[in-house]
């Protein structure tokens, strides 16, 4: 019996470490804590009645200001500023997502014995690599559909 036996984690024991390193990460960066509560808050029903209250209060304003030209750089100067704020905040939710869709993939590549491991981190491959790998598995779908045509004939 060797004492440099090393115990091999369990496939939950992964889980949970990855998940936890996922709680550690988001604990830790102040912007990504704050775009997740952002982006919960305003992709909420409650964000779009108070967009809808704003732009009502602002039409109901018009005539008090006779519909200047400051009362309409009022709303386009504030829409512009949220419209640029929120293309950064969806942008982090986003990469947030694939990267967590993308390892989930992986680790069900990783769990299924006949899968090819290689298929594993595609995301991070150049476009002319995903060429051909598509183009290999359109002539799997391909082989398929004649043997398929074959079978049924």
């Amino acid at each position: 019996m060797s004492i440099n036996t090393v115990k091999k984690p369990t496939r939950l024991e992964i889980a949970k470490n990855v998940a936890d390193s996922g709680r550690k990460q988001t604990q830790g960066d102040a912007f990504g804590k704050f775009a997740a509560a952002a982006s919960g808050w305003l992709g909420s029903k409650w964000a779009f009645v108070g967009a809808i209250l704003i732009i009502g209060v602002w039409a109901l304003t018009g005539p008090i200001f006779h519909y200047s030209d400051t009362w309409q750089l009022v709303i386009n100067t504030g829409t512009t500023i949220i419209t640029f704020l929120m293309v950064f905040l969806i942008q982090n939710t986003q990469n947030r997502d694939a990267r967590a869709i993308n390892l989930k993939l992986d680790e069900l590549i990783h769990a299924i014995d006949t899968a090819q491991n290689q298929m594993m981190e595609i995301e991070k491959l150049s476009d002319e690599e995903l060429d051909r790998i598509n183009d290999k598995y359109s002539q799997i779908r391909a082989d398929c559909d004649d043997d398929e045509g074959e079978a049924k004939a």
